[in-house]
């Protein structure tokens, strides 16, 4: 039988008595988009790294009782040691939630393949009315990138300034941080658009043989 995940990952937590920082879950509505859904942008839960004290079992709890069912994970494993919740992707399992882990540097961007893998599986998730909520250290510069390329597939209105200034509202002024983030966003529709029908081509190729 194995024993409980949180075992490793909370031995010096005590029995709750230390004082933790309380895990803040942003909703951002999608209706600006035409979307019924709510994506759910947060830090990592549990993480414990320099003055952020978080508790893995409350935060987890937490997020069930805002009705989670799937997550997006965008930490690296490394950095999942590094801030001292190694074991975070098997306790989602272990606690029902639906895990989607692509992980890609902490300040860096997702390759093309890799972001669009990421938006179908948001997308899947969405359709299908499950709350989902995405994370990476901070919720704010991969996170934000991720949310912001997700309204601009949405929304063929939707400008990436403008995704920029919605996140901004919701998640403060960190996100969309580094200068690659930004110019990512600013051609990721371009770059999008020219990936799918290198894609559809490609898949007329191979049935035509």
């Amino acid at each position: 039988m194995r024993t409980s995940e949180f075992d490793s990952s909370s031995e010096d937590e005590g029995v709750g008595e230390e004082q933790t920082t309380p895990l803040h879950i942003s909703w951002l509505p999608l209706t600006i988009v035409e979307c019924s859904q709510f994506l759910g942008i947060c830090a990592l839960p549990g993480c414990k790294y320099k003055d952020i004290r978080r508790n893995l079992q409350r935060d987890i709890e937490e997020l069930q009782n805002q009705g989670v069912q799937d997550v997006f994970v965008f930490c690296t494993r490394g950095e999942l040691n590094k801030y001292r919740v190694p074991s975070l992707l098997e306790v989602y399992e272990q606690r029902g939630l639906k895990v989607h882990h692509t992980p890609f540097p902490d300040g860096d961007v997702p390759k093309l393949e890799q972001c669009c893998q990421i938006l179908e599986e948001l997308q899947v998730s969405l359709e299908n009315n499950r709350r989902t909520v995405i994370h990476c250290y901070g919720g704010l510069g991969r996170s934000g990138l991720i949310a912001a390329c997700l309204l601009l597939h949405l929304s063929l209105t939707m400008t990436p300034n403008k995704a920029i200034e919605i996140l901004r509202e919701h998640r403060g002024g960190g996100a969309i941080q580094t200068v690659k983030q930004y110019n990512f966003l600013h051609e990721f529709r371009e770059k999008y658009t020219a990936y799918q029908e290198s894609r559809e081509a490609s898949t007329e190729r191979s049935v035509s043989r």
